[in-house]
């Protein structure tokens, strides 16, 4: 134990140590946000995509690498842990063959090495997670919509998440809550979107007919 945190705290490896650091606090803050209906994923970076342009190369090294294809959070989270991971693996490699690479170099070399990594990795990540309602379409169209509930019970106390596909196939995470006039809604249940606050979407439990018609229409 103590040689492992000897080779963590080693000056050669600090940046990348730091990263390391900073990756699983933030996956923990966002874990925890996430569990009680607030992710910070869906709030930071929201209106970064829709300002980006490809005239800057700040700019179009940040759509290189998918920002906007995914939540900018959690491409923060990814380039942190993908950087981390390069900068251990050169330096353990350095070290195998006997070398001393100073640290500012190492982490230059981490950093280039890492890009073309977050470029795919990001990419496949952006299909297989849901996009936050801000990314594509507008929060009107959801009105009238049936969703599945996928963090809940959704009731009158704290809000939950719900899951559904937009007309383009695209799957959306939204916050919601239960009508006051409705019971809570579990995990799993479908549940029809009728209002939006400024919050978060109001929700009930969906009739019969419109989930027999949804899943007709995705047959």
């Amino acid at each position: 134990m103590s040689a492992m945190t000897d080779m963590l705290l080693a000056p050669d490896v600090r940046p990348f140590a730091i990263s390391a650091a900073i990756m699983i606090v933030l996956s923990g803050v966002e874990l925890l946000t996430t569990l009680v209906g607030f992710s910070l994923s869906q709030v930071m970076g929201k209106d970064f995509a829709a300002e980006m342009n490809a005239d800057s190369g700040l700019n179009g090294l940040f759509l290189w690498i998918n920002a906007g294809r995914l939540p900018l959070f959690i491409l923060l989270i990814l380039a942190l842990g993908i950087f981390a991971i390069a900068g251990f693996f050169l330096q353990a490699l350095a070290h195998g063959v006997g070398l001393s690479v100073p640290v500012a170099i190492a982490a230059i070399a981490a950093a280039a090495f890492s890009l073309p990594v977050i470029r795919v990795t990001s990419r496949g990540i952006a299909r297989i997670i849901p996009r936050d309602e801000t990314y594509a379409v507008s929060e009107a169209d959801f009105i009238g919509h049936v969703a599945e509930v996928s963090v809940g019970p959704l009731d009158q106390g704290l809000p939950g998440r719900v899951r559904l596909k937009d007309v383009f196939g695209n799957w959306h995470s939204l916050v919601a809550r239960a009508s006051p006039e409705s019971t809570p809604l579990p995990v799993g249940a479908s549940v029809l979107l009728v209002d939006r606050d400024a919050k978060s979407f109001i929700a009930i439990t969906a009739p019969a007919d419109l989930i027999a018609q949804q899943r007709s229409d995705r047959a």
